[in-house]
């Protein structure tokens, strides 16, 4: 919270969408530009969208790419600038911390202009205007018929997400579940965990028209115009950029290409639900694979020497050294890695731009250090002093004795922990993808949203993360084996 009062900019005024223009006594428009936003994207030659492609028919992920209404959208605005269009995936509860670091130029993934998120971000003209549904099971039709029929009940949205705040305020005694994704939110209703999911008109729409398990009910939700009206968002005071943008959408607007980008998006949704068999997205889990391998095998080296690096320093005689690697420690383990993750990728982000895979790896790689310092420090410790003592005896300096008598037998000694951190590794990876890296957390997602089923890909995802840690454990256990034949001991 800390991180992203600092980050959020000091300006509380909230934005209102309009035309920032000038007319003059000949009748023509001139627009005041009094920043370098639009400048800055001309002169890099793109335009970087930031969306959560989870969110049928606004956007969603079809044949390898994110495709949808919002993404059209941003495709016409590219045009009209006269710059390369690029997509950056993320969580939607990460977009607009995004947009204020600086990730991403401008954010359309259905943002209503709230006057809360008015205080962060600056708003386009409204685009489009939709209305609130809610999607229950087809058993409860009849039962369910507006949000007020939810009292004791449980009513799901998505996290940071306008209808999340529309159920808490205007469903009076239900509670409301908090979920990241749709696509979680469409499994707890069918799973009863949740007796109605609040989402957008179209995207209420889209769902029940590809699952006969559910429906869709209008929610009959009081709404004002910030609650209906879906907008692009840019950073605070981009009003050049804000200006340029409203163009596009007042010429989507005048020539009614909403239509045709919504029959664009319903026809990628008729590909996706024509074959929802598991074998034809093989290559979403493949590359889930790829992504997860690479990172945990880079952050399982990483880890290590930094581990080693601080187990020395808290074992040092120096007394900065080992207060360093003790605080270094103490606060990492005191700190849950999705929020170190966020730090890494936006906080650091302020001051170098460090793309989302060397963000989680440099993240991952971190935490693990400060527990694989423990490991070794604990191995270190329980060599017996006697060791030491004999190898000095024989003319061993203090480098040598460590490095050639000590630590051998303590990574022997710890061997099973250090194992056990590694195998914890690769599924502590998942968190990743909430700063949009392909891993398989991130992948199962996709396929949920693509497919419309949510159990099977599930299973599909735990079961590749046996395999995977299932086939390390194995590979540790025989070098484990192989160290203590040694020593002449049975494991």
């Amino acid at each position: 919270m800390a991180m992203l009062m600092v980050l959020t900019p000091a300006f509380t005024s909230v934005a209102q969408a309009a035309d920032t223009t000038t007319t003059s006594s000949s009748s023509s428009a001139t627009t005041t530009v009094s920043d370098d936003s639009l400048a800055k994207i001309k002169a890099k030659g793109e335009i970087v969208l930031g969306t959560s492609p989870d969110y049928p028919p606004y956007e969603f992920m079809a044949k390898g790419k994110v495709v949808g209404m919002d993404v059209e959208i941003a495709k016409k605005i590219a045009k009209d600038m006269g710059v390369k269009l690029v997509i950056k995936k993320m969580s939607f509860d990460s977009l607009l911390v995004a947009l204020q670091t600086g990730k991403v130029d401008i954010v359309i993934s259905g943002v209503n202009p709230t006057a809360k998120r008015a205080k962060s971000v600056d708003f386009s003209k409204s685009y489009y205007k939709a209305g609130q549904y809610i999607l229950i099971n087809k058993s409860d039709k009849g039962v369910y018929k507006n949000r007020n029929s939810f009292s004791g009940k449980q009513l799901g949205a998505q996290t940071g997400s306008l209808p999340y705040n529309l159920a808490k305020s205007h469903s009076k005694g239900a509670t409301v579940k908090g979920m990241d994704t749709v696509s979680d939110l469409v499994i707890a209703l069918k799973s009863h965990k949740v007796e109605g999911v609040v989402l957008d008109e179209p995207t209420a729409k889209a769902y029940a028209a590809n699952d006969s398990s559910i429906v869709a009910v209008d929610g009959q939700f009081d709404l004002g115009s910030d609650e209906t009206n879906d907008v692009v968002a840019v950073a605070k005071g981009s009003t050049s950029l804000t200006n340029e943008i409203n163009k596009s959408i007042t010429d989507i607007k005048s020539n009614d290409l909403i239509s045709g980008y919504l029959k664009t998006a319903g026809s990628y949704m008729d590909t996706n639900t024509a074959n929802t068999s598991m074998w034809h997205y093989w290559k979403y889990f493949a590359l889930g694979i790829k992504y997860t391998i690479g990172i945990s095998a880079i952050s399982v080296v990483l880890g290590f020497l930094i581990g080693v690096l601080l187990a020395f320093m808290r074992l040092s005689k120096v007394k900065l050294f080992k207060w360093i690697g003790t605080a270094y420690v103490e606060f990492v383990r005191g700190t849950p890695l999705m929020v170190q993750i966020l730090f890494v990728y936006f906080g650091l982000g302020v001051i170098v731009n460090i793309p989302a895979v060397i963000s989680g790896i440099i993240a991952v790689s971190l935490n693990s250090g400060a527990y694989i310092c423990e490991v070794i420090r604990g191995g270190i410790l329980s060599i017996d002093k006697g060791q030491d003592e004999a190898a000095r005896s024989l003319g061993l300096n203090s480098n040598d004795t460590m490095f050639s008598v000590v630590l051998p037998q303590a990574i022997r000694n710890i061997w099973p922990a250090l194992g056990n951190e590694f195998v914890s590794l690769i599924k502590e990876t998942s968190i990743v993808s909430i700063i949009g890296v392909s891993d398989m957390i991130y992948q199962l997602k996709i396929v949920q949203a693509d497919t419309y089923r949510g159990v099977i890909p599930i299973v599909i995802t735990m079961i590749l993360y046996f395999i995977l840690t299932f086939v390390i454990t194995r590979i540790l256990r025989y070098y484990e084996v192989k160290m203590n034949s040694k020593m002449n001991r049975k494991v």
